[in-house]
Parts: C-alpha cells; sequence; structure tokens
C-alpha cells in the first residue's frame, strides 16, 4: 500500500476537534488520511514516502462548488457582456456551434488548471451537451484529467425551431440520466459521480419543474439550479414545490440574488444549500451574492468560479471577492445604522475558508470523506510554499492562506493519496499539445460564430 507521511508542516485540518497545528504532520495510507497530530513517529518504515513540511502549510483540498467548464476555450471572450449579452450570445450562439470534441478538451483543461490551483473537487456544470456524444466527452475529459468532480448533468439553452418547444418546456432527459447511472457514472463514491443541473422553477416551466424535481428525489440525487436572472418563468412555483415535499437536503441554489426573504428563511429551515458565485454576479448584473443574508440565518454558501469566459478560475480569488463584498455591506449597514463602522470585522478569515472546503464537501453530500483533514477521509490536500516572497512573514497561517495565497504558491495537491502537482509543477503529460487543442477550438468556435453574424 502506498503511503505518505508529510512532517513538520503548518496544519489547517478545517476539523474542529483536531484544530490547527503550528507544527504537525499528516499520514495518509492509500487513499486515505490516517493520522493528524503534532508528531507522528514510523519508526523505521520501509516503503514510506517522507515529505519535508517545514515551511509549509497544508489545508484540505479546495471545492469549487458551481463552473461552466466547458467554456474553457472561451477564457475572457465574454468579459464585457451583461447577463443579457451571456444569455444571448453564449447560449443561443457559441453554444451550438460545439462539438464534442470542444467540450472534451475545454473540460479537461479546465480541470487541470483548478488543480493547479488547489483545488481537489470540483462542480462541473455541463449545460451545453445537446447529444450523447457531447455528454461522455464532457465526461471523458474529467476522468482524464484525474480531478475528483461532480459532474452535473445539464441541457442546452438554444432559441427554439420551428416546430420545437422552449427548453423551458422540456423536462430532463432521464434516459441520458439513467444510462450515465448504469455506465460511466455508476459508482456513487467513484471519482467522479453524477448530479443533475437542472432548470428549476426560475427557468422551467411548473410540470418540468415538477418532473424534475421528483426524479433527483427518487434516483437520490443532487439537483442543483440557477435562480435569478430576469422574472421567474414559473412565478409561485417554489411554494408549489414545497407544498409537494420536493425541497430539501440535496437541493442546491446557485446564485439566488433576488430571493425573497420569506423564501430564503423557508429554504434554510428546509436544508437547501447554496452556491454563489461573488465575483461573476456582480459583473454580469446578477446582484450582491447573498453571502450575508445567508449568514444571518446561521448557514454558509459554498463558492464557485462559474465562468473562465468572464474570469480567472482561482478559487481563493472568488473567497477573497465574497469576503471582501460583504464586509463592505456590513460596513456600509452600520454606518447608516450608527454613523460608525462595526467595533470588529463582522467576518473572520476563516469563515472564507470553510466556504471552499467544508462547505463544499458539505452540498456536494460528502461532508464525510472531502473537505477536511480528518482520519478516515481521503486524502485530498493542497501545500502551500509559505516561505515564497509574498507570504513570508506568516503571523496568522490562515490570513496568509485565504487573503495572499496565489497560483504562484501552490506547491503540490494531492487527491485520494496520489499527487497532481508536486514541486510547482502540475503531474501532466503532453500538456502543451493539450494547450495547443484548446486554442485550436477556441479560435474556430469563435470564427464559427462570427461567420454567423453573432460577432462579441
Amino acid at each position: 500500500m502506498r503511503r505518505t507521511l508529510i512532517k513538520s508542516a503548518v496544519i489547517i485540518s478545517m476539523d474542529d476537534t483536531i484544530g490547527d497545528l503550528p507544527r504537525g504532520d499528516v499520514l495518509i495510507e492509500g487513499s486515505r488520511i490516517v493520522d493528524v497530530r503534532p508528531s507522528i513517529d514510523v519508526g523505521g518504515a520501509a516503503e514510506i514516502e517522507i515529505v519535508d513540511g517545514t515551511g509549509r502549510i497544508v489545508i484540505p483540498g479546495l471545492i469549487n462548488a458551481h463552473m461552466h467548464t466547458w467554456q474553457t476555450g472561451l477564457r475572457g471572450y465574454a468579459a464585457n457582456w451583461t447577463l443579457l449579452e451571456y444569455f444571448r450570445r453564449m447560449h443561443a450562439g457559441l453554444a451550438t456551434v460545439f462539438r464534442p470534441e470542444d467540450i472534451y478538451i475545454a473540460t479537461l483543461v479546465g480541470a487541470l488548471n483548478q488543480m493547479n490551483q488547489g483545488t481537489t473537487t470540483l462542480a462541473d456544470w455541463c449545460h451545453n451537451n445537446p447529444t450523447p456524444d457531447h455528454t461522455d466527452a464532457a465526461v471523458r475529459g474529467l476522468i482524464e484529467s484525474g480531478i475528483r468532480a461532480a459532474f452535473f448533468h445539464g441541457s442546452p439553452k438554444p432559441e427554439p425551431k420551428p416546430g420545437e418547444p422552449h427548453f423551458s418546456e422540456v423536462p430532463h432527459p432521464r434516459n441520458e440520466v439513467e444510462r450515465l447511472l448504469a455506465g460511466s457514472l455508476a459508482d456513487r463514491d467513484g471519482l467522479v459521480t453524477l448530479g443533475l443541473a437542472i432548470l428549476g422553477p426560475h427557468y422551467s416551466t411548473l410540470d418540468v419543474a415538477m418532473h424534475d424535481f421528483r426524479m433527483a428525489h427518487e434516483l437520490k440525487l443532487i439537483a442543483s439550479m440557477h435562480q435569478g436572472g430576469g422574472p421567474a418563468k414559473t412565478p409561485g412555483g417554489w411554494e408549489k414545490l414545497i407544498g409537494a415535499g420536493l425541497v430539501g437536503p440535496g437541493i442546491n441554489i446557485v446564485h439566488g440574488n433576488d430571493l425573497p426573504d420569506e423564501l430564503l428563511d423557508r429554504m434554510v429551515d428546509l436544508g437547501v444549500s447554496f452556491s454563489v458565485t461573488p465575483e461573476n454576479e456582480m459583473i454580469q448584473g446578477h446582484g450582491f451574492p447573498i453571502t450575508g443574508r445567508l449568514l444571518k440565518r446561521g448557514v454558509r454558501p459554498t463558492i464557485g468560479i462559474d465562468l473562465e469566459s468572464v474570469l480567472a478560475g482561482d478559487l481563493f480569488s472568488a473567497a477573497r471577492v465574497a469576503l471582501s463584498m460583504q464586509r463592505a455591506l456590513d460596513n456600509a449597514e452600520s454606518r447608516k445604522a450608527s454613523g460608525t463602522i462595526p467595533a470588529t470585522t463582522t467576518i473572520p478569515v476563516r469563515e472564507a475558508l470553510r466556504w471552499i472546503t467544508t462547505e463544499g464537501a458539505r452540498m456536494l453530500g460528502r461532508e464525510d470523506q472531502i473537505g477536511s483533514l480528518t482520519p478516515g477521509k481521503l486524502a485530498d490536500l493542497v501545500i502551500i510554499n509559505c516561505s515564497d516572497l509574498n507570504l513570508v512573514p506568516v503571523h496568522d497561517p490562515v490570513s496568509t492562506v485565504v487573503m495572499q495565497t496565489s497560483l504562484a504558491n501552490i506547491e503540490a495537491v494531492m487527491i485520494g493519496g496520489v499527487w497532481k502537482k508536486r514541486n510547482g509543477r502540475l503531474l501532466a503529460e503532453g500538456l502543451g499539445a493539450k494547450k495547443e487543442l484548446l486554442v485550436q477550438s477556441g479560435r474556430r468556435l469563435v470564427h464559427d460564430i462570427e461567420r454567423q453574424g453573432h460577432a462579441a
């Protein structure tokens, strides 16, 4: 069995029992963590890799709760679009010229980039899969990358052709879901698992929403849906779904910026999870992220990147944006109420680290497997070189991780006991060829859509 001992590192376990260790060891056997404490003596044990953690911080692997990885080949192309332009130019435009090979290379390179930046679990929200070949290409990209992922199977949103129903009237394809569950995503505890990226009542008719929620409940799959961006397709739909007993744990809301307080209260009480994508929500016009509204109700958000076609895929930056934005709102509210800012900060930095570790695990229903450095959990972890120029000196390791760490400091990444990055280098073969395929794909997509008169 493969064994690894990381010694003498600063440990931020995100496990309330273990806490933080100013100097500690992590022992990994096979795919799992077996011990975390100040000092682990393995004696003269043979066939064990000893990793010197001096000058390093070890944290749980990051969990990106929401990203449309299929758009990696269009990085930056949509940076100046509002949400309404995105709907028109991406879903009704560029998405329609994607081939399976475009989905494959975008998903593969996007997942590799996530690992390179410290993400060990990716919630890949794939809603550009008009054919089974497109779906299979996305799944193949995830599997080939080696990342841990939840593949959220979605549905495309083109403008309907004459005689075709609008996408809001089309139930989620059960036959495709069952095909995946019987095939490439059959293992519910595998490296890549299945979830549903459904329309929800904001984007579908009530009949479709009822169908999709019931299917998710029956198949015991997490159902994630966008909530926001223009008027709801089914006003009052949430109340009807709640009345039918279909809303509870396993339902995930993405964005939710315009949710009224009363409905948000009910969702929180029912155990719904929430994923915010703070940077993109503010850039494209969703509104202010609901981070503070959730915290006031005693629950935490998860954090996602959303769109690399708009912004960078760095989860540390997304957490910082969420934290900074909510502190700013809290400070402004305090000034309005009392004439001065709060006596102390309203959100400590450790909260932001929870949003991209333990809370992501909880949203995916895998809090017993990932999200913290806990004996028995899967060995998903990140090693940060805190002797780097931009990180020294370290006074508060959590603050260093949340407020100052960048891609440049990610020295190593492990997923399930297997190194995916070492000594600052991603362990992926043929990266040059993969990048070139992505470049060719992106160029063709832009060329094809601009030839049709849909230029950005």
